[in-house]
């Protein structure tokens, strides 16, 4: 059995410390701050916290997916150093990078046809494909071959579950989620939109709660519907969150108490600047295996 490296984006936000550890490999995407471009490298080169306060002060944000041709660079090494690749992309539903991994790893078959090259579709995001990569390295370590564990992927990426909430609707409406009658009424309501992610990978609105307190309960009862195994879930659970830590630990809190079977505390993580981007501050994300998603 050849040796594989498990690879996948830094749309994961997971910390480089947890990659490192699970030993997963990661390419970074890109993006700008006021014009000025940076790596999404999981808050190295602008801490988190800062990030979201230059977005908080107007500052414009625009992100861009990985080339091929940063993939094909990014595969090569591996490859140079005789190891396949079993590279999971962040959702399709979200991005178009999975068409710029396949083209580069079409190239590289070509280049090392010696070589295995395996691009998945995660259809998820954040902290939740981040956990799903977790699982990945877990199911690698206990010695699945990589034809094995691209089959497990494929078979259980979708239960997978990805809830979300904002308490800040102001970039849901520049990103042309919500209109600006939805904008100002929902900020005199103090309305939280619930959004998941369904099984396209897409983000998709479920339903509103007035309040963050609210908002948490609402994706907590939607755990106790969803999660394997109901209140007994004993897998593991993951939050991220855009500048609202107070929020994320109340999440977490309350998961705890209402699951004492958890695998381990519940991890709490930052929405990198890809994802943070799009969300704005202000968004809390609750991920846990469960159900398949459905439509």
């Amino acid at each position: 059995m050849n040796e594989y490296v498990l690879s996948c984006c830094s749309t994961a936000d997971l910390t480089k410390e947890h990659f490192e550890k699970r030993n997963i490999n990661y390419i970074c995407f890109h993006y700008k701050l006021n014009d000025t471009e940076y790596l999404d490298d999981l808050g190295q080169s602008i801490p988190f916290d800062k990030f979201y306060e230059e977005m908080e002060n107007g500052a414009e944000t625009l992100t861009s997916q990985v080339s091929s041709g940063e993939y094909l660079e990014y595969f090569s090494k591996f490859l140079d150093e005789g190891k396949d690749i079993l590279h999971v992309c962040f959702s399709t539903g979200l991005s178009g990078t999975f068409n710029s991994a396949w083209n580069a790893a079409a190239i590289a078959s070509e280049r090392y046809p010696e070589r295995k090259i395996k691009i998945i579709d995660s259809l998820g995001g954040s902290a939740g494909y981040g956990l799903l990569m977790d699982k990945l390295a877990d199911l690698k370590e206990k010695g699945m071959t990589i034809e094995e564990l691209e089959k497990w992927t494929l078979e259980n990426r979708l239960k997978l579950q990805h809830w979300f909430f904002s308490t800040d609707l102001t970039y849901y409406f520049k990103g042309g989620r919500i209109s600006k009658t939805t904008l100002i009424f929902g900020g005199i309501l103090n309305i939280c939109p619930i959004l998941h992610v369904n099984k396209e990978g897409r983000l998709e609105s479920v339903t509103k709660a007035r309040g963050r307190k609210t908002a948490i309960q609402k994706i907590v009862n939607e755990m106790k519907k969803n999660a394997e195994n109901g209140e007994e879930y004993n897998g593991k659970c993951y939050i991220s969150h855009s500048a609202c830590y107070d929020d994320a630990l109340e999440t977490a809190q309350m998961v705890e108490k209402e699951f004492p079977n958890l695998n381990g505390k519940v991890e709490i993580y930052d929405i990198g600047t890809t994802i943070g981007s799009h969300t704005g501050p202000g968004t809390v994300a609750l991920f846990y295996w469960g159900k398949e998603r459905e439509e």
